[in-house]
């Protein structure tokens, strides 16, 4: 990617603010989630990385995050697969001894040039990896995650207006908000916060592998402030969710992080 996005959180200085705290981060090797997990390491917590297959991103986020001194174990899989969602739970106290944080981030996405060319398969996929995966990881992690935890969903921009390039991640981003707000309620009484954040344009490498060369070059230009956002820009939303110390009042909220845009729509 030229530039190269800002995801390594080097000017970002911790405050001991997650320490001693376990954290799962779906989608952890790159983009938001490589920010996300070397912003928690900063905070002073072990990190357990889900992603797909991309094993030198994912080293490189471990690296990170190792360098803090913090455990970081990888975990590479489908998340688009109910048995793989409960194992990287499992996996994740076993190797990290407890669960107390989770950052569902995982996604995958296609634009489209017409409704027609959505097929039953990817429409499909699309639900699995980016709604499915929430629901059956927090399902597998909830018996472990202690009074106190914090779950921080990613949803999307897309998710508060739609994009007609991209209806079925929209579909699914709507979806993670409308989950974000049922699980708050749910998990209440039992002093769990389920937040959510919701980024507008943000220079990532989902960016450029699944987009037009065009739309690419122009990508982020329309918001206000006439640019995307780095993922470092975004990460510390998920920290201020994730520590209790900052967002103890927070629950079934969905930040917007738009640029400058004060409407979605």
């Amino acid at each position: 990617m030229r530039p190269r996005p800002r995801d390594s959180m080097a000017d970002y200085t911790g405050r001991d603010l997650l320490a001693g705290r376990h954290a799962l981060i779906t989608g952890g090797d790159s983009g938001i989630g490589r920010a996300v997990a070397v912003a928690f390491a900063k905070e002073g917590a072990d990190i357990a990385i889900a992603y797909l297959s991309e094993h030198a991103d994912a080293e490189h986020t471990a690296g990170l995050v190792r360098e803090q001194g913090r455990e970081c174990v990888l975990l590479p899989g489908d998340l688009g697969d109910a048995a793989h969602c409960r194992q990287v739970v499992e996996d994740t106290v076993d190797r990290l001894g407890a669960l107390d944080l989770l950052v569902n981030n995982v996604a995958t996405q296609l634009e489209l040039d017409s409704f027609d060319e959505l097929t039953d398969e990817q429409w499909t996929h699309t639900f699995d990896v980016n709604i499915h995966s929430y629901f059956r990881v927090t399902a597998a992690a909830l018996p472990h995650m202690p009074e106190g935890s914090a779950i921080v969903n990613t949803g999307s921009v897309n998710g508060l207006r739609g994009n007609k390039k991209l209806i079925d991640y929209s579909a699914t981003k709507g979806a993670v908000h409308a989950w974000t707000y049922a699980m708050a309620q749910v998990l209440a009484p039992r002093r769990i916060r389920v937040n959510c954040v919701a980024p507008g344009p943000v220079w990532t490498p989902l960016i450029p592998s699944t987009m037009e060369e065009g739309h690419v070059e122009k990508f982020g230009q329309q918001v206000p402030l006439g640019r995307p956002a780095e993922p470092d820009e975004i990460a510390p939303s998920f920290v201020f969710l994730a520590a209790e110390r900052m967002s103890s009042y927070y629950t079934g909220e969905v930040i917007a992080a738009l640029g400058g845009e004060t409407h979605p729509g």
